[in-house]
């Protein structure tokens, strides 16, 4: 049986990001693990979360951690703990970790792209990361501003090189074909 840690990798990679940035809320996380996700498919033809972004106003957005992150499911409130905050402008959420990060489910290349991006991101306010998620020619603004389809999924297709998008569908479709075997064995 084929195990799919993809879970796992999520829950873990919030961990890594609580413990090694300042002020990790809900739109900070949410930019970390789209460039976490997009640039590892980038490089390798596969995501790290396997979680779905969607094209929202404000950059991409994964719909189904959003959606958990106000009343999150036992796994993931066990591991991280979500606080909600008044502050001037508005509510925030504030994310720590509960639990000690996990390196045992990530490859070497997984953990060094956590790593640069949590140094890279180390201070980094969240307002100040819209830049880099919403550069022209970039996954998100290929879908919100190029083809103006607002809050649809951004195909992970996006992120390769135009000469590569062949070559990535066809291991996609292979992995696909190898994680459903194994589902049904």
């Amino acid at each position: 049986m084929l195990i799919d840690h993809e879970r796992e990798k999520l829950i873990n990679a919030i961990i890594f990001f609580a413990k090694n940035t300042h002020q990790l809320g809900k739109i900070k996380l949410y930019k970390l693990l789209y460039l976490l996700d997009f640039e590892h498919f980038r490089d390798t033809g596969r995501s790290v979360t396997g979680l779905q972004y969607f094209a929202w106003p404000k950059g991409p957005v994964p719909v189904e951690l959003h959606n958990e992150v106000d009343a999150p499911k036992g796994d993931l409130a066990d591991k991280v703990a979500m606080e909600s905050y008044a502050w001037a402008g508005g509510n925030g959420l504030t994310i720590t970790p509960k639990a000690e990060f996990d390196s045992s489910f990530f490859s070497k290349r997984e953990l060094r792209l956590l790593d640069r991006l949590a140094s890279e991101f180390r201070t980094t306010l969240s307002k100040d990361m819209i830049e880099r998620t919403h550069l022209e020619n970039e996954p998100w603004d290929k879908v919100f501003n190029v083809q103006g389809r607002r809050q649809q999924q951004i195909p992970y297709e996006l992120a390769a090189r135009a000469q590569e998008v062949d070559e990535i569908r066809k291991i996609s479709a292979e992995r696909s074909e190898i994680k459903n075997n194994f589902a049904n064995v």
